[in-house]
């Protein structure tokens, strides 16, 4: 072993002793105090502070503002289906106002008649065509007759069926159409 270490020694170069003081003077180890650097904390926990409340409030604002949003589009339906509801009524009085039969008889209040013949007014030359004649004044039967009720619609009658004992069959107990005693 020793010639190997021989053979080591000797293929690593020479230096000289003062290089090698040199070499160990700064190969040596020193202790160095510990440099602290830490980041602060206050700012960064106010940062997460206050994005988490900016978020909370957000948050809240946004919900708010949703049930306003729905509280309006609820009294928009709600009004939408009164005007609708208004709007149906109006319609169904107008034609009520509408119609014929109602037009003759307030016509006929205010005595108008119809004529037999009627004649056609020109109103570019003012000249009368057809054969018009004056009505005799008598008032026509407006009110229309009462409708049919079709025979299909018609009511139909329900007879009673007579009870087991009315019909004269023989019964269990051997009487003919007379009701078992003692039930």
């Amino acid at each position: 072993m020793s010639t190997t270490a021989a053979q080591l020694r000797s293929r690593l170069p020479r230096v000289s002793p003062r290089a090698a003081q040199a070499a160990v003077q700064r190969a040596r180890l020193t202790v160095v105090p510990r440099v602290r650097s830490r980041a602060p904390r206050v700012p960064f926990v106010t940062l997460i502070s206050m994005l988490l409340l900016g978020g909370v409030i957000g948050l809240l604002l946004f919900n708010t503002s949703m049930q306003q949003a729905s509280f309006q589009a609820t009294a928009l339906e709600r009004q939408a289906s009164d005007l609708g509801a208004r709007q149906e009524a109006l319609e169904l009085d107008l034609q009520g106002l509408r119609e014929p039969a109602r037009i003759a008889q307030a016509a006929q209040r205010q005595g108008m008649v119809i004529p037999a013949t009627a004649g056609v007014l020109d109103l570019g030359s003012g000249k009368v065509t057809g054969d018009a004649a004056a009505a005799d004044g008598e008032p026509l039967p407006i009110s229309p007759p009462a409708p049919t009720r079709p025979e299909v619609l018609a009511p139909v009658t329900v007879q009673e069926s007579p009870k087991q004992g009315e019909r004269g069959e023989r019964r269990r107990d051997g009487r003919d159409g007379e009701p078992a005693a003692g039930r």
